[in-house]
Formats: C-alpha cells, sequence, structure tokens
C-alpha cells in the first residue's frame, strides 16, 4: 500500500482502522476503504457486506458507514446510512492516527465513551458510562485524560444535537454517496 508522508494511502485504498485498549489490548478491527481527507479530517468508508471484529464479536455490515478521523485524535466519528437505526456514532478515543508501524492503517485507544445519535426515538446521548467508570479505574487512566475526555464528550453530545458541521447530514451524505460511487462488492477478509 502507497502512503504518502502524512501516512495517508491513496483514495480508494482498501485499509483497516484498529482500536486497542489502554493497556494495548485488541480491540476492534473495522475493515474499511480510505476515502480522502477535507477540512475536518480522514475519511474512511465500509461498503455493505465489509467486517469489524473484535474479540468474541465479529460484525458484517448491513448498511454502508463513513467515519471520520479528525486531526485532534480524541474521537472517531461514523455515520451509517439506511436502514441503520443508528446515524451517528462517535467513538471517544485517545492517540488516535496513522500507525507509525503500519503505513496508510488508523489507529488508536478506545477511550469507552461514545457519544450515539439513533433514528428510532431514542434520541441523543453519551453511553458506556458504566464502561468508562469500570475502566478508569482498571487501566488507571491520568487525571488530566479523564478531565479532558469528560468534557469532549459534553460537547461532542451539545455539537450532535446542533447539527453542527460535520456531525451534519449533508457533510457525511456527501462522503457516503463518494463511497457508494466506488462500487466495492462484499470482501472476503482473511483473519
Amino acid at each position: 500500500m502507497d502512503a504518502d508522508r502524512t501516512g495517508r494511502p491513496a483514495p480508494g485504498t482498501v485499509t483497516q482502522f484498529r482500536w486497542r485498549k489502554w493497556d494495548g489490548g485488541v480491540h476492534w478491527v473495522h475493515d474499511c476503504v480510505y476515502l480522502g481527507h477535507d477540512e475536518w479530517g480522514e475519511w474512511f468508508g465500509q461498503p455493505v457486506g465489509w467486517r469489524s471484529i473484535r474479540p468474541g464479536r465479529d460484525v458484517v455490515t448491513s448498511a454502508p458507514n463513513v467515519s471520520l478521523m479528525p486531526p485532534s485524535g480524541q474521537y472517531a466519528l461514523t455515520v451509517n446510512a439506511a436502514p441503520s437505526r443508528t446515524r451517528v456514532y462517535i467513538d471517544l478515543g485517545w492517540d488516535i492516527g496513522w500507525s507509525p508501524s503500519a503505513p496508510g492503517v488508523a489507529e488508536g485507544i478506545d477511550m469507552d465513551l461514545d457519544v450515539v445519535k439513533t433514528l428510532d426515538g431514542r434520541g441523543i446521548w453519551i453511553d458506556d458510562r458504566d464502561e468508562w467508570d469500570q475502566h478508569r479505574v482498571r487501566y488507571g487512566y491520568p487525571r488530566e485524560v479523564v478531565v479532558r475526555l469528560e468534557a469532549l464528550a459534553v460537547d461532542l453530545e451539545r455539537r450532535v444535537r446542533a447539527n453542527e458541521a460535520p456531525f451534519d447530514d449533508a457533510t457525511a451524505d456527501a462522503w457516503l454517496e463518494r463511497l457508494a460511487g466506488l462500487g466495492l462488492p462484499p470482501q472476503e477478509f482473511g483473519r
């Protein structure tokens, strides 16, 4: 895979977005395609039939989605197309960026807290506070990380409620159109 000096691959390149936990343990690995970048950051897509796996769980996408990796490295925004009932899912994280050891691969630390927006009447909320509380103790998150990410979760929830870009439909829909334009078939990824 050819990557430019920032670590980003050429648009249309099949790659992965890899998450780990604070202690280095493996978490989610998403098979995806790099779509490109804009003022908000780097965009990835998963067509229908592509996989996301973690220990004990293997998911095949039933709806296309796009994910944004902003330069802050503190969250990843995923927006799902219909028929998904979850429109927005934001994973708060730490040290999210291009892998220094695997060119063209995105990676980061999953920090438990998520901001969710559904289309089924449940609304918008900060999810997994119980997991956050458990892992804060278990992994010994530094106090400054806890304070920063708790404030970020509240701010992201506000921004999703306000429909601010890039959390608005128009921004993500343009990237979903770009993903659809690639015409990628379901993949068979070996593990």
